[in-house]
């Protein structure tokens, strides 16, 4: 460039940039979307569904909108920590009544899950640019990009066998006890997303004791709670690894057990070696949170805290919650009778599961069924309705049988 000439086929800034790969759910979504057939079945996409396949809002979630319209004074900020009050209520849920006194675990309002991994992230690389995570595979495809973007360097390990259907429990330990002290542990706390296996408590148990051997860092990713088994029953894992740390890092989300998956509301709790040390994180949290996205959005925790802190609509949000925890246990009941090759989705949790199909066997069933669903044999089991569950199965078993 000559003074303020631009020299010519010089390339400008957005030139310099590479086509990025698009994302494959996201595809798959549009091309579902642009699927005629009226029966076309979509256990793509992670949202819940009801018996006639809609993703309802909730009863206490409409109520509780209904009382926010009423008597919210104002709009102004809220700062970066986001809805104290949320935070203190979301605290015990995740680790326990026990918890609400403890002063060593602190926590900030975040932009839904995705928004407390990556916050968390950031935290970790700001106390170590070394810092490394042990990581099952396989495991939610955004964990990756999410947490890597941040500089955290990832050790992958072997956790699920899709053809097996079992957690490769031996293996995983094997990884973990090559775990230097300060090294982190990222753990689905419940819900397995995308296999739907989870550790059973004697596996936690023997996770929380070389955590606590090894000096490793559990951070839980705990999306799903109350949809596996229930809400106290599905922070059991959890409380028992973050219990047996010296310090831990938890990403929470309301987005799934709250039905407000547009509303992006999260939470990221960090567990630190004493309430000094606690106070220094939060600073940095807030500092980190400032430089991200400075305030998160307020309707979703507002939500969530009028329905916590009112006996009835905290009673109401848990009899739903407990439906849809009952519905998802129910389809994969009736996915596993279907065919013994399928009993295994019966003993596992939460909305997704594992298929296994090969790449061009799930492309069959999409062309000959209209059925979609991820190229790995991911489906979200409560993605189906009612009325198309034996459809569904008969497809799968048909490619299965070859």
């Amino acid at each position: 460039m000559q003074s303020g000439v631009l020299v010519a086929n010089s390339p400008t800034l957005f030139d310099r940039l590479g086509a990025q790969k698009p994302d494959a759910l996201l595809q798959l979504i549009a091309l579902c979307n642009a699927d005629p057939r009226p029966d076309k079945i979509d256990v793509g996409v992670g949202v819940y569904k009801d018996s006639a396949g809609n993703t309802p809002i909730l009863r206490a979630v409409k109520k509780a909108e209904a009382i926010l319209l009423e008597t919210q004074e104002t709009k102004s900020y809220l700062g970066s920590q986001g809805d104290a009050r949320f935070v203190e209520l979301i605290k015990p849920i995740a680790f326990g009544e026990g918890a609400s006194g403890d002063d060593r675990i602190v926590g900030v309002q975040t932009p839904g899950g995705c928004g407390a991994l990556r916050l968390g992230a950031e935290l970790i690389v700001a106390a170590d640019p070394d810092a490394r995570i042990f990581v099952g595979q396989p495991t939610w495809p955004n964990h990756g990009p999410l947490i890597e973007c941040a500089g955290v360097r990832m050790v992958n390990h072997p956790y699920y066998d899709n053809q097996s259907h079992a957690i490769l429990f031996d293996e995983m330990m094997s990884a973990l006890g090559e775990g230097r002290p300060g090294d982190l542990v990222l753990v689905h706390g419940c819900c397995h997303n995308p296999t739907g296996a989870d550790l059973s408590l004697d596996q936690w148990r023997a996770l929380a004791d070389i955590v606590s051997r090894r000096g490793l860092i559990p951070f839980v990713d705990l999306a799903y709670q109350g949809l596996g088994h229930g809400l106290e029953a599905d922070a059991e894992g959890t409380r028992l690894v973050v219990e047996a740390a010296d310090q831990a890092l938890v990403a929470h989300s309301n987005d799934k057990n709250f039905g407000i998956y547009r509303e992006r509301t999260g939470s990221l709790f960090i567990k630190a070696s004493s309430k000094a040390a606690a106070g220094t994180v939060m600073s940095n949290l807030l500092g980190l949170a400032r430089t991200m996205w400075s305030m998160p959005p307020d309707h979703g925790a507002a939500v969530v805290r009028i329905v916590l802190d009112d006996a009835d609509l905290r009673a109401d949000w848990r009899s739903e919650l407990d439906e849809m925890c009952a519905r998802i246990r129910s389809l994969r009941a009736r996915l596993a009778a279907y065919d013994e090759r399928l009993a295994y989705i019966g003993d596992q949790n939460g909305m997704f599961s594992m298929l296994p199909l090969s790449p061009e066997q799930v492309l069959a069933v999409r062309e000959k069924d209209g059925i979609y669903m991820a190229g790995s044999g991911r489906f979200n089991v409560v993605g189906l309705s009612d009325d198309n569950v034996d459809r569904f199965a008969a497809a799968v078993v048909r490619e299965m049988d070859g």
